[in-house]
């Protein structure tokens, strides 16, 4: 019994793993997109195009995101605000977004 709740538990890491660096790729091809739009313009249409390609939707699956239109629109505003991954999961940002909306209402 202890050696199957061992390799489930490693099994379920390794998942977790992997799931983790999927998650990475989609953050990459984020900002990439970013970089797109800001010199090209066209960063939105990217994304969308990458979210909807079969390659697309396999790494968002396997990130554990469900590749369904909603979240490439999603995908596409995030595109369109223009900032960069790192900062918008960075602590500054959200504190910064969380005071914007405290003073809006």
């Amino acid at each position: 019994m202890r050696d199957f709740v061992d390799g489930s538990a490693y099994n379920n890491e390794q998942g977790n793993r992997a799931r983790k660096l999927f998650a990475a790729v989609v953050l990459a091809a984020l900002d990439d997109a970013i970089a797109d739009d800001k010199k090209y313009g066209n960063g939105p249409e990217q994304i969308a195009r990458w979210a909807r390609s079969r390659d697309g939707r396999e790494v968002l699956s396997c990130a554990g995101i469900d590749p369904n239109e909603r979240v490439v629109e999603g995908l596409m505003g995030f595109v369109g605000r223009g900032v960069r991954t790192s900062v918008a999961l960075s602590r500054e940002e959200s504190e910064r977004r969380n005071a914007a909306q405290a003073e809006a209402a």
